[in-house]
């Protein structure tokens, strides 16, 4: 059997002013069919999973393009065409093949494409031929459309937030594709429309009983694979909803079935999951007033939903009422970081921070500081992967008032960004993490009370109040109801 396994994706935040170009993809993971003999990372372990699982059933694997973008704006559209002609140069080179393989996200948007992975499968499609078999991994925060779904055999997501399952989905992802191969399984896949916008964290009850759920149904009763596309909410596509995709043998509507009564499961828990969201003054507040640490997410300025990760709303608030004892970060700020490398450990400067980017990264803050420590080619672990940060730097200003700046954009994903200068954490009063709920792994052991904060940022945590232009269709919770049409007739 001969498999072709290749990677392409990004998550666009269509509303960040940052645009994605052919240097973030470079600076965040490109290889050209050497990935597997790099160690893995989150965008390339299942390529590393699949070469595996391949080989070790006699395969043979041809391995082409795996590219990764940092999320942010949408994808220069030349930049998108060179990569997908890329791999699609590779893919006629390599035909005939058994099974195509494509590590996605799901929620990539580029000058004129509004659906990159509709795009990239259809053409995949009109290469290989009907008797290949496409599989798809996505990110659960992805929009299922119906170009992929015709195109592919098999759409999985990741069930987890944070991502902590890209390797199990990669193998549950061979095994579907697979089997549909040698003729054991006739996949077949059915979604349904949860018209809900929103976020769901599934360490958290009652998501992790229904992530539980969703496993124990799948193997049984003739389906195959359950998929919670939780959609991203700052993407402005006409599939930006939350959809539950459900593949079953053969049994299109029993699949149907089965994703409209999950469906309706997540919609009558809409109002326990609803992410409790409080503003970053308050939450600064609440914070002093509880014995450390505390953890706050700083969740309008996750650059792992597109943000510049330079914002200084909470810094600011930091600083003018006092609080002492915290560490903040991870803040993009190269300029700020070359300045202290010039300097070296040791010095005190007075130093420009943050607010560089745009507007919704605040104004920038200066700042007397000391120069506490500095690391080159930095990382901080993700689940079984490591995530490079580039340089970084700590800094402390007067009241233990502590930041660490980074020069590869990136959320905080895990308190080795911090603790791995030698800070002791367990001393602080509080901790605030730069990321929506990828943190949470991580930092939720340390930590006396989680919050999770929203400021003035390039994510907007109004679900309702969304400037979506091509999203035509009700959704919860702009409409209470969008199950009922405008005559009040349900549908």
């Amino acid at each position: 059997m001969k498999v072709f396994i290749a990677c392409l994706g990004t998550e666009t935040n269509t509303f960040s002013p940052i645009p994605t170009g052919m240097a973030n993809y470079q600076e965040t993971m490109l290889f050209r069919g050497d990935a597997t003999r790099h160690p893995p990372n989150l965008h390339s372990a299942p390529l590393h999973v699949w070469r595996e699982r391949a080989e070790s059933d006699g395969g043979e694997v041809v391995e082409s393009i795996a590219a990764f973008a940092q999320p942010a704006g949408p994808t220069v559209r030349r930049v998108y065409e060179a990569y997908r002609d890329e791999l699609l140069r590779d893919l006629k080179a390599a035909l005939p093949v058994d099974m195509l393989l494509i590590a996605l996200h799901g929620a990539m948007v580029a000058d004129g494409y509004d659906d990159c992975e509709g795009d990239l499968l259809r053409r995949c499609r009109q290469i290989a031929g009907p008797q290949t078999v496409i599989g798809g991994e996505l990110d659960l925060h992805c929009s299922i459309t119906p170009e992929m779904c015709a195109a592919a055999d098999g759409l999985i997501t990741f069930k987890e937030y944070p991502h902590i399952d890209p390797h199990e989905r990669a193998q549950e992802l061979y095994d579907l594709c697979r089997d549909k191969a040698l003729g054991k399984t006739n996949p077949v896949m059915a979604v349904h429309d949860c018209r809900m916008v929103s976020t769901w964290r599934t360490p958290i009850e009652p998501m992790k009983s229904f992530v539980a759920r969703m496993q124990e149904l799948e193997g049984s009763n003739g389906i195959l694979s359950i998929s919670f596309a939780h959609g991203f909410p700052w993407g402005d596509v006409p599939c930006a909803t939350a959809r539950m995709l459900v593949i079953s043998d053969g049994d299109e509507a029993k699949a149907g079935v089965l994703a409209r009564r999950l469906g309706q499961e997540i919609w009558e828990m809409r109002h326990r999951t609803a992410p409790e969201i409080v503003p970053y003054k308050e939450a600064l507040q609440r914070a002093a007033a509880l014995a450390g640490p505390v953890v706050i997410a700083d969740v309008s300025d996750n650059a792992g939903g597109g943000a510049p990760s330079d914002s200084t709303f909470l810094l600011q608030e930091i600083l003018d009422t006092g609080l002492t004892d915290n560490v903040s970060g991870l803040y993009w700020d190269p300029m700020a970081i070359r300045h202290c490398q010039e300097a070296g450990v040791g010095a005190q400067l007075n130093l420009r921070i943050g607010g560089k980017c745009c507007r919704e990264s605040g104004a920038p803050i200066d700042l007397n500081v000391k120069v506490e420590g500095i690391i080159e080619n930095a990382s901080q672990p993700f689940g079984r992967v490591t995530a490079n940060i580039g340089d970084a730097v700590w800094l402390r200003g007067e009241g233990n008032v502590n930041l660490v700046l980074n020069s590869i954009r990136g959320q905080t994903f895990h308190p080795d960004a911090f603790a791995q200068f030698g800070m002791d954490l367990s001393a602080l009063k509080l901790i605030v993490a730069k990321s929506s709920q990828h943190f949470y792994a991580g930092f939720a052991p340390i930590a006396t009370e989680v919050i999770y904060a929203s400021s003035p940022g390039t994510l907007n945590m109004d679900f309702a109040a969304i400037a979506f232009t091509k999203l035509e269709a009700p959704y919860w919770p702009r409409v209470e109801d969008p199950y009922v049409d405008t005559d009040g007739q349900g549908n």
